[in-house]
């Protein structure tokens, strides 16, 4: 659903320039529910962006489904964001109309699309559990209750990819779980692909598989394990939760990132030595290395 390689987002002004995404490289299935997660400025916000064709990226390869989102024209744009992509935002704002009811939220990409259907709106406000608030105002609602009429609306033409940028920072969480339950369910009857953008790794726990980003690329990746997999073997992995085993990603050239917490524990900044036993890769700190060197001189 999702192919990005060598993806690379620059922001430019007469003073300054700032590389967002420096070569990422992500691939996301169809039917897929997964999480992106990164500290602030790692360049998950602009990659979603670049998903929801809210951005352009700067080089690079990226599809989404058949859109080349590098080549793609103004106007293929636009029926692209109709079509394909849905999106919800942390801030509710953002998605809604705060004028029209909750049913007239959903029904108002229909007819920009012209494609209404009212039946299918009202069926996806008793879905995300509205059936009883559809005919209400915003200012009616509460904001988990806002959150779950962008959800509705963010499905309102069908698209295949959901993309949702912090859906659950502003709610609590019991309405957090619900959110996610939702999405949960939308994935396995509708079959649409969801990617979620969050800091929160509980929320990213409930998901099949979780990307970390770092300095604009790859770094991690977190895959629910095999329940029948001995979790004696595990011991030593960092998990998010505990059905999560964490996994170095490896590009093309044999690049890879490893957390800056496993690099701190063994003291190793700009050089680290490194070993193949036949089996396995072993990378140590290389101040024994240099002294040896040392001694040896």
């Amino acid at each position: 659903m999702i192919e990005c390689e060598g993806l690379v987002k620059i922001y430019k002004t007469d003073e300054i320039e700032v590389v967002a995404l420096q070569g990422l490289n992500i691939h996301v299935k169809p039917g897929e529910m997964m999480a992106i997660i990164g500290n602030s400025g790692s360049g998950k916000s602009t990659l979603l962006n670049i998903l929801g064709g809210l951005d352009r990226p700067s080089a690079g390869q990226v599809r989404v489904g058949e859109w080349n989102l590098l080549k793609i024209t103004d106007e293929q744009l636009v029926e692209y964001k109709r079509k394909t992509v849905g999106f919800i935002w942390q801030n509710n704002a953002r998605n809604l109309l705060p004028y029209l009811t909750a049913l007239e939220n959903v029904e108002m990409p229909m007819m920009l699309s012209g494609k209404y259907d009212r039946t299918y709106a009202k069926q996806l406000l008793e879905w995300v559990g509205l059936k009883d608030r559809m005919y209400n105002k915003l200012q009616q609602l509460s904001g988990g209750e806002q959150q779950r009429v962008a959800i509705a609306i963010s499905l309102a033409n069908r698209p295949q990819l959901l993309l949702a940028d912090e859906p659950t920072g502003s709610v609590d969480t019991q309405t957090s779980d619900m959110i996610m339950d939702i999405f949960r369910r939308m994935n396995q009857e509708l079959g649409v692909t969801i990617v979620i953008v969050t800091h929160d790794l509980s929320l990213a726990g409930k998901v099949d598989r979780v990307v970390a980003i770092r300095d604009g690329l790859t770094s991690t990746e977190f895959i629910k394990r095999n329940p029948n997999l001995d979790l004696l073997s595990l011991d030593g992995h960092r998990k998010i939760g505990d059905a999560h085993e964490e996994y170095v990603v490896v590009d093309r050239v044999g690049r890879l990132q490893i957390p800056k917490d496993y690099l701190q524990a063994l003291s190793i900044d700009s050089k680290a030595s490194m070993e193949f036993d036949g089996e396995k890769i072993i990378i140590k700190s290389p101040t024994l290395l240099e002294g040896n060197k040392d001694e040896n001189n």
